[in-house]
């Protein structure tokens, strides 16, 4: 059956895409992007004859073009930023594809996720502190209501995807103790990352002078700065 590959680029850092998603992307005969979200450096590596940036364009507009690329005798690669699987919005664009008669093979990436805690250099889930991992993203647009208020109920480590524009707002909605840490992660793994660390009492301020207000991850937790609090994991026991 003919496909489209669908692959993971990867949190920023051009190198941190899987071998398999680089040898796809320097085999594409169309490579299609994800506008900003994918560093250019990346997009520049492939020698693609054709690349799209698929910024603004409809989901009929981008099925058509892949399509065509596919009944072409192309091969196409539609490349998604961090891991396609979280908030990457590719079953819609697979259901579609195949009532067309066209499949999908899907490559994972590293979301910027792992790369915001690479960046701080800590775990995610850290034996004594965090054996929980939440991760979500507030109301907005695309979103009618979200769950924050319960999620934060839970003792676990919070990540919250788009939402930095509205950080003030996530917080005043929340549980959270105020003095529970805070950090948000802006372009995780790029070049011009920046890393802003606080509390839930004061974050939101941290944030607006450091004048971050989107493409960054708020990670909630005592994993961001963990100390001495948490215990030896029973692999070197």
């Amino acid at each position: 059956m003919k496909r489209v590959y669908f692959v993971g680029a990867g949190p920023g850092d051009p190198d941190l895409i899987t071998v398999k998603g680089m040898d796809l992307v320097r085999r594409a005969d169309l490579l299609i992007y994800t506008g900003s979200l994918v560093n250019p450096e990346l997009v520049a590596r492939s020698p693609a004859p054709e690349k799209l940036d698929s910024w603004g364009m409809h989901l009929e507009e981008l099925l058509q073009t892949m399509e065509s690329g596919v009944w072409a005798g192309k091969l196409v690669v539609r490349l998604h930023s961090g891991d396609p699987s979280l908030y990457g919005a590719i079953v819609e664009q697979i259901a579609e594809l195949k009532k067309k008669g066209i499949g999908a093979e899907i490559v994972p990436g590293v979301s910027s996720l792992f790369g915001a805690a690479a960046a701080l250099q800590t775990q995610l889930t850290l034996k004594g502190v965090a054996d929980t991992l939440i991760i979500t993203r507030p109301a907005g647009q695309t979103l009618e209501r979200d769950d924050l208020r319960a999620l934060s109920r839970f003792a676990a480590t919070v990540v919250i995807f788009l939402g930095t524009e509205k950080i003030a707002d996530i917080f005043s909605r929340t549980e959270f103790m105020p003095d529970t840490p805070v950090a948000v992660v802006y372009h995780a793994s790029w070049k011009d990352q920046k890393i802003v660390k606080g509390t839930v009492a004061d974050i939101a301020e941290r944030v607006k002078e450091a004048e971050i207000d989107r493409s960054a991850l708020i990670i909630i937790g005592q994993v961001v700065d963990p100390g001495m609090s948490y215990s030896r994991s029973v692999l070197y026991s």
